[in-house]
C-alpha cells in the first residue's frame, strides 16, 4: 500500500506539480490548500508525513505544525519556505519539524528530505518495537523474582531515563541540523543558532547526569553551618540574567533575623534552582505570556522549623492531576523539553534532610513550592563528614 503524505499549499499549481512527482514517487497524496483543511484532513487520514508551506492565510504552517505535533508528535513534518522566509523556517525547527526545503522546489532537494522522514519514521518503529520487546522482557523476568517492587522500580527508572535521553538526542539533532545548513549556506547566524542549541542540550545532559547521580546515592546530607539566606542569595544572583532574558521579574525577600544552622548547603542549593527553573518555565508558557511574569523567593522563620523556604510563580500554575503526579519519577510537565529528574531530586534531598516540601497550585493562576527544614544544632560526625 502506498504511503500517505498530507501536501498543503495555497497555490493550486504548486499542489498540482508537487502532487504528480509525489505520486510518481510512490506516495498516496492528499492536498488541502490551507491550514483549517490540512487539519481536518490530518485528522481524517492520519497521514504520517506533511509537507505543508509557511505563510499562508488564516492558520499558516507553523502553527499548523504545533496542532498537529500536540495531537501527533511522531509525525513528521516538512516545511515549504522562502528564500526571505529563512528565520520562520528555523523558528519551525524548534517546533520539532523534520526539515524545510526552499521555493523553487527541486526535487533532489524534496527527495532527501522525504528520505530523511522516511528515515525517522523507520527508527521510531525500531525503537517502540525495541520497547514493546523489552517491556516483555521486564515483565517476563519480573514474575521470576520476589521482589517484585523493587524491579518495578528499576523497570520505571530505565523507561524514564531512556525517554529523557530521547529528548536531549532531538534537541542534539536539531541543533546539528542547523549547524549543517549554516555550513551549507554559509551563514554565521546559523551557526551561532545551531551552536547554542547544541551547548543547551550538552548542558540538560549533564544535570541529567548530576542528577542521576545524586538520586542514586545513599548518603547523608553534607551538613555545614550556613546561614540560610545563601542558598537563595546565590540562586538569585545565577538565574536573574536568564529571567530578565526571558521576561520575568526575579525577586527574593529574606528574613533577615535567620540564624546560621547546620544544613547541606549544595543539596538546598539545588532544590532552590530547580524550583526557580522550573517557575520561570512555568512564567514562559505561551499560553499565559500575556501576563506580567514575576518570582519570587522568600525565606521565614517558623515556630516548628529552622528556615521555610518558600518559590512562588504567577505562571501557568497546575491542575489537580498534574499536582497528584508531580513528585513521581520522571514525570515532567514540559514535554520534551524535561527530563522529570528536578522535582523527583528536590523531594529526594529535602527527605534526606527530613524535612517536607509542599505545593500549592491551581491552573492560571500560577504555584507555590513550601520547604521546610528542621534545626540541628549538634551535627553528628557523620554528618559533617
Amino acid at each position: 500500500m502506498a504511503q500517505k503524505i498530507l501536501l498543503i499549499d495555497d497555490e493550486e499549481g504548486i499542489r498540482k506539480v508537487l502532487s504528480i512527482s509525489l505520486t510518481d514517487s510512490g506516495y498516496k497524496v492528499l492536498t488541502a490548500e490551507n491550514g483549517e483543511e490540512a487539519l481536518r484532513l490530518f485528522r481524517e487520514m492520519n497521514p504520517p508525513i506533511v509537507l505543508t508551506d509557511i505563510k499562508m492565510p488564516g492558520m499558516d504552517g507553523i502553527e499548523l505544525l504545533q496542532k498537529i505535533k500536540e495531537e501527533s508528535p511522531d509525525t513528521e513534518v516538512i516545511m515549504i519556505t522562502g528564500h526571505g522566509d529563512m528565520e520562520l523556517a528555523i523558528q519551525s525547527l524548534k517546533f520539532d519539524a523534520t526539515d524545510f526545503i526552499t521555493k523553487p522546489i527541486h526535487d533532489d532537494a524534496l527527495g532527501i528530505a522525504l528520505k530523511r522522514a522516511n528515515e525517522k519514521i523507520t527508527l521510531k518503529a525500531k525503537l517502540k518495537e525495541y520497547t514493546e520487546n523489552l517491556e516483555h522482557l521486564v515483565e517476563e523476568k519480573t514474575e521470576q523474582l520476589v521482589d517484585a517492587e523493587r524491579l518495578a522500580a528499576v523497570g520505571q527508572t530505565i523507561a524514564g531515563l531512556a525517554h529523557a535521553i530521547k529528548n536531549v538526542s532531538g534537541g542534539l539533532s536539531g541543533g546539528t541540523f542547523v549547524l549543517e545548513k549554516g555550513i551549507e549556506l554559509d551563514n554565521k547566524k546559523y551557526l551561532h543558532q545551531g551552536w547554542d542549541m547544541v551547548k543547551g542540550n550538552v548542558g540538560r545532559l549533564k544535570n541529567m547526569a548530576l542528577d542521576l547521580l545524586n538520586y542514586a546515592k545513599g548518603r547523608e546530607p553534607e551538613y555545614q553551618l550556613c546561614h540560610p539566606n545563601r542558598p537563595i542569595q546565590e540562586v538569585y544572583d545565577l538565574m536573574l540574567p536568564h529571567a530578565r532574558e526571558q521576561g520575568v521579574t526575579l525577586e527574593i525577600d529574606l528574613d533577615q533575623s535567620l540564624r546560621d544552622f547546620w544544613f547541606d548547603l549544595e543539596g538546598i542549593h539545588r532544590c532552590l534552582l530547580n524550583l526557580v527553573t522550573n517557575a520561570i518555565d512555568a512564567c514562559t508558557d505561551i499560553t499565559w505570556s500575556h501576563k506580567e511574569c514575576k518570582v519570587i523567593m522568600r525565606s521565614r522563620k517558623t515556630e516548628d522549623w529552622a528556615v521555610e523556604y518558600q518559590v512562588e510563580d504567577n505562571g501557568c500554575g497546575m491542575d489537580k492531576e498534574t499536582r497528584a503526579k508531580i513528585f513521581q519519577s520522571f514525570f515532567s510537565t514540559k514535554g520534551s523539553k524535561g527530563t522529570g529528574l528536578g522535582l523527583m531530586i528536590t523531594k529526594k534531598i529535602i527527605d534526606e534532610h527530613r524535612g517536607v516540601i509542599e505545593l500549592e497550585s491551581e491552573r492560571g493562576e500560577g504555584s507555590r513550592f513550601v520547604i521546610r527544614l528542621p534545626e540541628r544544632d549538634i551535627p553528628t560526625e557523620a554528618m559533617i563528614n
